[in-house]
């Protein structure tokens, strides 16, 4: 039985420095009047050119970023590898606009794909189609797609062509890619994308892998039939579970516009369904590949339980846990020590444009109910144990 308060195990990979470093952070992000006032300050003052770009860089990007580039992580990604943990390299600018910016983004993508291409230390990639694509146009291409109009399907082509070359680099160099899911009024639009993707490369394995977040009460539907989807095709069908990234923002969209919320009523239905989904998964793993991306420790523990139920090996590469990289290590380290498949999200680009994605970072830990609570005690317990 894995324990998840082994603290040892949870922080051997961590310097006295590096954890009174997050003991620190962690500290400071339990605190929402000083989140919110980072929120406003942090963004001005590089706007301002004032110099907290080091301090920045030292603080919360070291704890929750590994470099401004792919060549800065690969310290980290050595790291990581050496506790039996794989790097899944996310290339974390947002807010770009023009083609030339996306042209960039795709190509960024694709050097992450030829730094995991044979490489054991880095068994996924990933991408956001935000980070390659308009969102006005994703949310006009939302429907059904025979029935966009000739301005949608050329805005479709266009983005179905970026798409294409990063699911391609991603076949051809046999990396496992990741497709982020994003707000309701375009998932429908990246679902789509994704099994399209899936038709094209997904026949021999489980290459394109789709994003499912299950504090929507309609993913269980989907799930069943992504599967029947699978089997009708006879392909195989990635699978990264979450739980999910807007629901503030789903909320307050559908209280606006008058529509039913597609989010769940409640963390416990989330929790249900997260875990009814694991379920499903393991009982059709002919057909599907898994990436169980949880900071829950009950869900963890679920799926190790559910791996010994269905007799699949550990290390099957078509099951693998993920966190992000400065969150829970007392759940991937305590995963890896055990001989499971686990993975850190493993951000990177420039301090400046990678801040909106810190920012979220701290906000989630404020925000979710008990996460930092926990952080918190996890590390004080090991600098006790440690004497520091």
């Amino acid at each position: 039985m894995i324990s998840f308060d082994n603290t040892e195990i949870a922080f051997k990979g961590k310097t006295d420095k590096d954890l009174k470093r997050a003991h620190m952070l962690f500290n400071l992000v339990g605190k929402p009047s000083l989140v919110k006032i980072g929120k406003v300050f942090t963004p001005f003052a590089l706007k301002m050119h004032l110099p907290i770009k080091g301090l920045i860089k030292s603080t919360i990007f070291k704890q929750f970023c590994g470099g401004e580039t792919i060549e800065e992580c690969t310290q980290k990604t050595i790291e990581l590898a050496n506790y039996g943990i794989g790097t899944i390299l996310d290339y974390s600018v947002e807010g770009k606009t023009t083609a030339e910016d996306f042209d960039h983004t795709v190509k960024e993508i694709i050097s992450t794909v030829y730094a995991a291409k044979g490489n054991p230390k880095i068994p996924f990639a990933v991408f956001k189609i935000t980070g390659i694509a308009e969102f006005k146009k994703l949310e006009n291409c939302n429907q059904d797609f025979n029935t966009l109009n000739e301005e949608q399907q050329y805005d479709l082509k266009q983005i179905m062509h970026r798409v294409d070359q990063i699911a391609r680099a991603a076949y051809e160099s046999n990396v496992p890619l990741f497709i982020d899911a994003e707000e309701t009024w375009i998932q429908d639009t990246i679902d789509q994308i994704a099994f399209e993707m899936m038709l094209k490369y997904n026949k021999e394995k489980a290459i394109i892998f789709n994003t499912l977040q299950m504090y929507r009460h309609d993913r269980i539907d989907f799930l069943r039939k992504a599967i029947q989807q699978a089997k009708e095709h006879q392909l195989f069908y990635g699978i990264k579970l979450v739980r999910g990234a807007y629901m503030e923002k789903e909320r307050e969209r559908a209280k606006e516009k008058g529509y039913p919320s597609p989010i769940q009523p409640n963390k416990e239905a989330t929790d249900r369904d997260f875990n009814l989904a694991l379920e499903i998964i393991l009982s059709e793993l002919n057909h599907l590949a898994l990436c169980a991306g949880t900071h829950n420790e009950d869900s963890s523990l679920l799926l190790t339980t559910l791996v010994d139920k269905y007799q699949i090996a550990k290390t099957d590469s078509r099951i693998y846990f993920a966190q992000l990289l400065g969150m829970s290590d007392h759940i991937s380290y305590n995963l890896a020590d055990a001989n499971y498949n686990v993975a850190k999200y493993v951000p990177y680009g420039p301090v400046n444009e990678v801040l909106p994605y810190l920012l979220r970072r701290a906000d989630e830990n404020t925000s979710v109910a008990g996460q930092t609570g926990r952080e918190l005690s996890l590390i004080i317990k090991e600098r006790k144990r440690r004497g520091i």
